[in-house]
């Protein structure tokens, strides 16, 4: 099991009734206590739970209407996220008890103090490098608007300004990433046909894609719930139209892509994490037409080229800059 869940587990006799589990790893949690249910905003952990635990995971960007009684947080890595679910669930929790627990390395004892919001809350547990803190809900919050938590901002664009709408949590919230800022540059003469924008964050790929190329179908894909309703927010703050999927990886994708674009992602919560993006650069070819192309921004110590080089084909080097490049590769017939 998770670390995380074996320090819940040492105090398992806290944790019957209507218990949600926010964040919950894609562990055996759920089989340990049968009378709780998960909400996740990670489509893999998503689907885990419901493979194994049918009917007893919410996937989303709200806890959902089922009622609880008490409940666990997960501490996700960005503070302003774990402050909008800490709301949202305290706002559900008047007199009951809420719970955190993460990692030490993951800032949990700063966190913790974030709960002093609501009432007075206690260390209860501290093993597997991690610690689990309680307290009883005495002054609920008001239910948070998400969308008035998403933070806005314009790119000037030769084609036009952007407006990108950023989520808490989602990847550089409230600002353009170098990297992307990058890739932007070189998104020109892409093969006619779909296109993916992979890892879309709050989707200003996407947006320009569809922006750029109107007769294309443009699909913008993250694992996160937070980067797909953002993505949405600036689709429509552009009047721009493009499928949104929520998906754990390429597999996720649709097939006969023209072009797969993307400023893939390498971390996992406090973790370093590559699988994603090398899944990707494995399984591109498998989801891109013949002539298809995939366009990418790495960080320059990153070793994509020779992956991409093995399943893809012959690697350019598009551009090389603040410790980014641009890498370019077209499917083999």
């Amino acid at each position: 099991m998770d670390p995380r869940s074996e320090v819940l587990m040492r105090q398992a006799d806290l944790f019957g009734g209507d218990l949600l589990l926010a964040g919950l790893p894609a562990d055996d949690l759920l089989g340990q206590l049968p009378a709780a249910h998960g909400w996740s905003w990670h489509a893999g952990e998503h689907a885990a739970q419901e493979a194994r635990f049918p009917g007893r995971s919410l996937f989303g960007v709200a806890p959902g209407e089922r009622p609880f009684s008490s409940a666990v947080l997960f501490l996700p890595k960005s503070r302003e996220l774990a402050r909008y679910l800490l709301d949202a669930l305290a706002a559900r929790l008047v007199g009951g008890e809420l719970f955190l627990v993460g990692e030490k390395r993951g800032g949990i004892e700063s966190a913790a103090k974030q709960l002093k919001a609501y009432g007075q809350p206690r260390k209860l547990d501290s093993a597997r490098h991690c610690q689990l803190w309680q307290m009883t809900v005495e002054q609920a919050p008001p239910a948070p608007d998400l969308d008035a938590l998403a933070q806005r901002y314009h790119l000037e664009l030769d084609d036009g300004p952007l407006e990108v709408v950023s989520l808490p949590g989602v990847f550089s919230h409230g600002r353009l990433d170098r990297g992307t800022a990058l890739l932007l540059q070189y998104l020109g003469a892409l093969p006619q046909g779909p296109l993916l924008d992979f890892g879309c964050g709050a989707g200003v790929l996407g947006a320009v894609l569809k922006r750029r190329y109107p007769q294309s179908t443009v699909t913008l894909l993250d694992v996160d719930a937070f980067a797909v309703a953002s993505s949405r927010l600036t689709l429509a703050a552009n009047g721009l139209e493009a499928e949104v999927v929520a998906g754990d990886g390429i597999q996720a994708a649709p097939a006969g892509l023209a072009a797969i674009l993307s400023n893939p992602p390498f971390h996992q919560g406090v973790h370093t994490d590559y699988q994603a993006s090398e899944d990707l650069l494995r399984e591109a070819a498998r989801h891109l037409a013949p002539g298809g192309e995939l366009r990418l921004v790495a960080n320059s110590f990153l070793k994509y080229q020779p992956l991409i080089e093995e399943y893809l084909g012959p690697c350019q080097t598009l551009a090389e800059a603040e410790g980014f490049r641009i890498y370019r590769a077209g499917r083999r017939a």
